[in-house]
């Protein structure tokens, strides 16, 4: 089921982002556009001027709100990996110290995980999960609003009962076919990812017809079985899964296009944040070495319209967005 349509003859619409001076709005938020590519399997893209209505009413109608944060801006989601093992921090900090500290750093909104899904990683259980995770949330659910990276149900349900107030499912609903009842009786939030396998395999030669438009099929039929499960369109968040069975090619192609993925109606997720493809092709071997790198495909995402940063380091990237914004505003009012 897709319920939010985006072909025409199979074609797909990626708006061209301006920063200012565009025709129309691009999601309601601080860009704009006046041009679209055309995409379609196996041609070359072509640039046109217009696109079909249902179209363009997906890539102009503003967001709305997320866990009460408008999307008129971009957010900045802190990453509190309460696990020995990530691939970029795990065991390396106190869960409720390392929450607090993005939030002085300039987070909006956290995302607490007890789980691993680095390439290779095992699967964590359920109790160990929850314990992982639960203290935190709880301690931080008063102070900003909290997701819960879980793709569990019973996990889930245990953490919105401690205050989270969204849910974010890296497998899109594919591992749990209990996740998507409980985030409707919720009535909450979620954030459905693209994956292509599982973490243990997922980087295993991945392949795609055209990552691009296979990706933007996948979540939309994840769309569709979120909202026949139950889930209000407006509680749904995408996200396109850099790195998750993809390999650097397929990360940059996404990257490239990325306001693709305005047609589908929802706000956008990125998650790149000290990913090894930013590594490889910028030369920082650690990931905490990443974090120019990562803020660099940050603003280029800000600049296609992309509402939400999941991201590790927050100061340095609310610094970033500030100047951007300064930059923006001064074009605006030529002060």
């Amino acid at each position: 089921m897709r319920t939010t349509p985006m072909t025409d003859d199979r074609a797909y619409y990626r708006p061209i982002p301006q920063a200012e001076g565009g025709r129309w709005p691009l999601a309601g938020g601080w860009t704009s556009f006046t041009l679209l590519e055309r995409l379609e399997r196996g041609k070359p893209p072509q640039v046109v001027a217009e696109a079909p209505d249902a179209v363009m009413r997906a890539l102009t109608s503003p967001r709305p709100a997320i866990t009460g944060l408008t999307m008129d801006r971009p957010r900045l989601m802190g990453i509190v990996n309460a696990t020995p093992d990530s691939f970029s921090d795990g065991g390396s900090y106190d869960a409720i110290a390392q929450a607090q500290a993005l939030i002085r750093d300039g987070a909006d909104i956290l995302d607490i995980g007890g789980e691993s899904t680095r390439p290779g990683a095992s699967e964590v259980p359920v109790a160990e999960e929850s314990a992982r995770i639960l203290p935190a949330i709880a301690a931080m659910a008063g102070h900003v609003p909290v997701s819960v990276d879980t793709r569990k149900a019973p996990v889930a349900r245990a953490a919105l009962q401690a205050g989270a107030a969204m849910v974010n499912d890296v497998s899109g609903f594919d591992f749990d076919a209990d996740l998507p009842g409980v985030v409707a009786q919720s009535g909450l939030p979620v954030c459905l990812m693209h994956a292509q396998g599982l973490p243990q395999d997922m980087q295993d030669d991945p392949r795609y017809d055209d990552v691009v438009l296979d990706v933007y099929d996948a979540l939309q039929d994840r769309i569709g079985r979120a909202v026949a499960a139950g889930i209000r369109a407006d509680r749904i968040v995408i996200d396109p899964g850099i790195g998750f069975g993809k390999t650097q090619a397929h990360n940059l192609a996404i990257l490239r296009r990325i306001s693709l993925y305005h047609g589908l109606g929802c706000p956008i997720l990125l998650g790149v944040s000290r990913k090894r493809f930013i590594g490889q092709i910028g030369g920082a071997d650690t990931p905490r070495d990443r974090v120019p790198g990562t803020l660099a495909l940050t603003l280029a995402a800000v600049a296609q319209g992309i509402q939400i940063h999941r991201v590790h380091d927050v100061a340095e990237h609310a610094q970033g967005l500030r100047l951007i914004a300064a930059l923006n505003e001064n074009g605006r009012t030529g002060t």
